[in-house]
């Protein structure tokens, strides 16, 4: 069985975007939390100015929605939405320049062919891990729109978040690998 690669984002993110579907990777470095809510004034934004906002260019967005802080660190718990919540967003996102996203599920079509085209990946979390994820929270700010809750965009630092690339940039996908295997 093959050792996890580690990856430190968004500086390693050409790394990450070279390993096929299946890899297993160990992220550090800069996350950004986003889910259903946040997408729509995400994408919103978009369309008005062009461009991400909250310097979103490059970076990564985990599909999470942490919960308050718990003994001493950042969330109490943070796991991995379904991602298919947020494919109505993603590709645009993907194009403005989103470089990867993290979630738990299987993505569409227009997702997994938006990797493909702008050289992103998609990775996936196991879900009901949430407590054990938030051990890899180092820090945590709310960056906007702390009125959705959980929802709201919050950076974070990670070291040692597990996930595996489950669309890569070639657009390949590891669960549409298993369900054609099987």
């Amino acid at each position: 069985m093959n050792s996890p690669i580690r990856v430190s984002l968004p500086d390693e993110v050409h790394i990450l975007n070279a390993q096929p579907a299946g890899t297993k990777v160990l992220l550090s470095g800069t996350l950004y939390t986003m889910r259903d809510a946040g997408h729509e004034r995400c994408l919103a934004h978009l369309r008005e100015h062009g461009r991400l906002p909250f310097g979103l260019e490059s970076q990564a967005l985990f599909y999470a929605g942490p919960t308050p802080a718990r003994a001493g660190r950042p969330f109490g718990a943070i796991g991995p939405t379904t991602a298919s919540r947020m494919d109505f967003a993603a590709p645009e996102l993907y194009r403005a320049g989103i470089v990867s996203t993290i979630g738990k599920g299987k993505r569409s079509d227009a997702v997994v062919d938006a990797c493909r085209e702008c050289g992103t990946t998609y990775l996936a979390c196991v879900g009901g891990a949430a407590a054990l994820l938030a051990k890899a929270v180092t820090a945590a700010e709310c960056v906007a729109w702390e009125d959705l809750g959980t929802e709201a965009l919050h950076r974070i630092q990670v070291d040692g978040l597990p996930a595996f690339v489950e669309v890569d940039a070639e657009g390949h996908s590891l669960y549409r690998q298993i369900e054609a295997a099987s």
